[in-house]
């Protein structure tokens, strides 16, 4: 299945969601806060992030423009316990948007959807290795 990467800084939330997840075939790793957060993203190389918006060290949504930024094609759901964050227009940056709940079949119907997507994206796209030789290509043509 998919490598999750989990950033919540409540320990039972991770430990939830970790069981949850690995119970239906995922590797699962997790983190506490965002701290470094792209070189975890970097090292880990997941399939999908769950970010938390409101972390005791970190911005969320701050957190989010960074992947963004960094791993564009990078699936991020965003789960948190306040609905109110769904309005900041940064959390637009995120594929899906859900609120916590002990009844994990809302984050897991998004998980499936967001790589569902990303697999569907990543096939019809070209990898940047083809955009790259593409583009030298057309320059020895042009010259």
């Amino acid at each position: 299945m998919a490598k999750i990467l989990i950033i919540d800084d409540e320990p039972h939330i991770r430990l939830l969601y970790s069981e949850e997840l690995a119970e239906d075939g995922h590797q699962v790793e997790t983190a506490s806060d965002g701290c470094n957060l792209l070189e975890k993203i970097k090292k880990i190389d997941p399939d999908l992030v769950i970010l938390d918006v409101k972390l005791a060290k970190h911005d969320g949504l701050e957190l989010l423009l960074s992947i963004r930024n960094h791993y564009y094609n990078l699936p991020v759901i965003l789960c948190t316990a306040y609905a109110v964050f769904k309005q900041n227009i940064k959390s637009l940056a995120a594929d899906y948007y859900v609120v916590k709940s002990f009844d994990l079949s809302e984050l897991k119907r998004k998980i499936d959807m967001a790589l569902e997507a990303a697999k569907l994206l990543k096939n019809t796209l070209p990898s940047r290795n083809a955009l790259v030789r593409s583009s030298a290509a057309i320059s020895v043509l042009e010259s």
